[in-house]
């Protein structure tokens, strides 16, 4: 599998976080990408982040957020859905970036859905079309994962 780098940047475009990934599949719209958790365990309250999970994201050139599918380090079952609202991703060759929003969401195996960071993303300085579009993203999240539709299936 070719190698891609993953840029995680804030609204503002300032680099935050860059981890390499092995890309799984790639069309006209989006990138998908196989990574694995590499800090260590946390617990977030919600959820236990665990060194080793294996990652399948799902970045999109034309929505407004990415799927982070999570499975067990130990046994593979799935673990959840990490849900980042960001502004669409740019998807080069060996690159993927998009600009997180802060607002998040995150499905449970058993349909529950949290939405995260809410605050924060209030606290943005954001144009009120940009604003707009994350909270529709986040709603076009929670309509999918409720249906079982892919990738939250």
């Amino acid at each position: 599998m070719p190698k891609i780098r993953i840029e995680k940047r804030d609204h503002t475009g300032r680099l935050v976080w860059a981890y390499d990934s092995d890309e799984v599949e790639r069309t006209d719209h989006y990138v998908l990408i196989s990574a694995h958790f590499d800090r260590a365990d946390r617990d977030d309250g919600y959820f236990v982040w665990q060194q080793g999970d294996r990652f399948l994201e799902w970045h999109y050139a034309d929505r407004w957020y990415n799927v982070f599918k999570i499975f067990d380090r130990d046994t593979g079952a799935v673990r959840g859905w990490y849900c980042n609202i960001t502004r669409p991703a740019v998807i080069g060759a060996g690159v993927v970036s998009a600009d997180d929003l802060e607002l998040d969401v995150f499905v449970f195996p058993d349909g529950r859905m949290l939405r995260k960071d809410e605050a924060e993303f209030h606290a943005l300085d954001l144009p009120a079309a940009d604003r707009a579009q994350a909270e529709a993203a986040a709603a076009e999240i929670e309509r999918l994962a409720a249906a079982k539709i892919a990738p939250f299936d």
